[in-house]
Parts: C-alpha cells; structure tokens; sequence
C-alpha cells in the first residue's frame, strides 16, 4: 500500500451490516457522494445480492469489483467499487427485515474480516454498518453488541464508546447494562480507565492536544451536595479531582447536572462529555445530530467508526433510509486516519 496515496485517500473497510435491513441502501446512497471518491478508497465488505437489489430499488448503477479475497483487493481503482463478498445469499435469505440464519452468520463475518484487514494492514479503518443485536442474539451471537465484539477480537483491555457529531462528542461510562445495574458499574477504578482512554484517543485521533473532558453526575442535580445520591461525592467527584493532578494536560472537570451538561457543550465549552450511562448520552446526542453522528469505539488496537442507527427494518425496501450518518462515519474515519499519522510521525 502506497503511504503516501493511503495519507490522502485511506482505505476503509466499510461493512454492510445486516444484508436484510437499510445497511445495502445507505451504502448505495454514500457512495454517491463526490466526497467518497475524493477522499477515500472504501472497500465494502458485505453480500453483492443486497448491494444488486439496493441498487435497483434506488434506480442506480454502480461499478463494482467483486472479489472474494483480502489479497484480492485492487490498489489501483479508480471509478469501480471493491466488494468483498465470498459467498452470495440468495433473495430468500434476506427477505426485508427478516434476516435468516444465513444472512446472520454473514453479518458476523462481515465484522471478523473488516477487522482482520484493518489489523493486517489492509485498511486504515473499518467502518460499520447497523446490526440487528436480537436477531443476531436469536442465531447465537453472544456479545452485547459491535463494541464488545470488537474488543474480544482484538483483545482491547479497555474500549470506550463514543458518540460524535459536528458540535458534540458524548462518551460512555457504562454500555449496554440494564439501568438498574448502572451504579454499580460506576466504580473508581472503571472510571479512572474510561477517562484514559478517551482522554488520549482525543489527543491522538482528534487532534485535541488539551481536550476538555466534562464528566456528568450520575443523580438529579449531579446529586444535590449527597441529598439525591452519593455516587458524586464518593466515587465521580474524586475520580475527577485525581485524573486532573494527574493528567494536567487534559482539562477534566465535574460532575456536573446531566439536565445542563450537554447544552454547555454543545455551545462549545467543552470538547466531550462522559455520560454516566447509555440513554444519558445518546438522547441529547441523537437529538441534535440524528443524521450526522457516528459511532467511535476508542481503546482498539485499530480504528473504528459506525453508523448511530439500527436496521430499520421497518423502512428497509422503501429507498427513504437516509445515509448522512454512514457519510459522517467515513469522514470521521478518515479525519482519525489522518490526525494519527500525524500524531505517530511527530506533525
């Protein structure tokens, strides 16, 4: 792989996620985008099938080059599009949301090869499309969801998701638990990991040499001085106070109210905030970048973005899915390429 080509147009390894929902579609509709072209080479990992019908539903014809090896990947495309796809499903495997049990274990694979060429080198990312976690739970998949699939993959001691928009960065303290098991998830020592991890991946992968780390409270009114909740006083507030002495180029403070939090930030006073759990983060988030937001999991040996939405498989087939997330997905990608091999060659 030519670095110098790779610096300005990386490669990433894009995946279709389930073959059965909107994933073919919103692909269909990135790739047509002047900004793919110009400022990456993607390589989509999923079921040419799906990629055949998204494309007639849509009334588009792309150039695709199928191959069904990693080695297989042309360095050299110009106009025509790297399909990785071994084994074709059928139309009846992929009826609109109902995946089949084929259809399961291909958006598994999808997963396990996109990781392998990015860890091999093959990709400078890997870029996720919408998974379906129950369907795939029904067909024996054992993990939460991508991040903690991602993690036992590449052996990450530690992974943070991260939502991120144009003017908002959400991380996670806790990931997909139930909301009743969210305090005890919250310890010093978890939160003291996830605060590493996200404090230097914004260095490295964003370029934010003294990021701005807001970390929400857990309770109403960041727990109103111990009167709704001690888990400010006795666990959040000094995991904040020893992470500031000890990282005095990373700007950390909190816990702050999670009912202003997020709209500070969004004016600009802070570049992340940490939310305490899942829907904390993802509903301001969301609210304001519905269309616009990736998915970061930060902590990999590798870099990964994905899509913030799901299946949708109650408009897969209609040709509405819209694709400004998987297009936000790429460029963070890309951005994350870009500034990490600055970051490793001293820019």
């Amino acid at each position: 792989m030519d670095s110098k080509t790779t610096l300005h147009r990386p490669r990433l390894a894009v995946t279709m996620g389930d073959p059965a929902g909107v994933g073919p579609e919103v692909i269909v509709k990135a790739l047509q985008d002047p900004w793919v072209q110009r400022a990456c080479r993607p390589v989509i990992i999923g079921d040419v099938t799906a990629l055949h019908r998204a494309m007639g539903l849509l009334k588009v014809r792309l150039p695709l080059k199928v191959i069904q090896e990693i080695h297989e990947i042309p360095s050299d495309l110009q106009e025509e599009v790297a399909v990785l796809c071994r084994t074709p499903l059928s139309f009846d495997d992929i009826t609109y949301g109902r995946p089949s049990a084929a259809a399961c274990r291909e958006t598994i694979q999808f997963i396990r090869t996109a990781v392998d060429m990015t860890l091999t080198g093959h990709a400078d990312a890997m870029v996720t499309g919408p998974i379906h976690k129950d369907a795939l739970h029904r067909h024996g998949f054992p993990f939460p969801g991508h991040t903690e699939f991602l993690q036992d993959l590449t052996g990450a001691s530690r992974v943070v998701m991260m939502l991120a928009g144009p003017k908002l960065r959400v991380a996670l303290a806790t990931i997909h638990c139930a909301l009743r098991d969210v305090p005890e998830g919250i310890t010093q020592e978890s939160l003291m990991a996830t605060l590493e991890v996200l404090a230097e991946s914004l260095k490295c992968d964003f370029g934010i040499s003294s990021p701005r780390i807001a970390v929400s409270g857990l309770n109403p009114h960041a727990g109103e001085a111990g009167r709704f909740g001690r888990e400010e006083l006795e666990v959040i507030a000094p995991v904040v106070n020893h992470f500031r002495r000890t990282h005095p180029w990373c700007d950390t403070s909190g816990p702050y109210p999670p009912d202003t939090v997020f709209f500070r930030a969004f004016e600009g006073h802070f570049d992340v905030v940490l939310a305490l759990y899942h829907d904390q983060g993802l509903i301001p988030l969301k609210l304001v970048h519905f269309h616009e937001a990736a998915n970061v999991t930060l902590g990999l040996p590798i870099l990964r973005t994905s899509v913030d939405h799901g299946t949708g498989y109650d408009i897969a087939g209609k040709g509405i899915a819209h694709c400004g997330s998987l297009l936000y997905a790429m460029q963070t990608a890309v951005t994350m390429v870009r500034h990490r091999k600055a970051e490793r060659i001293g820019i």
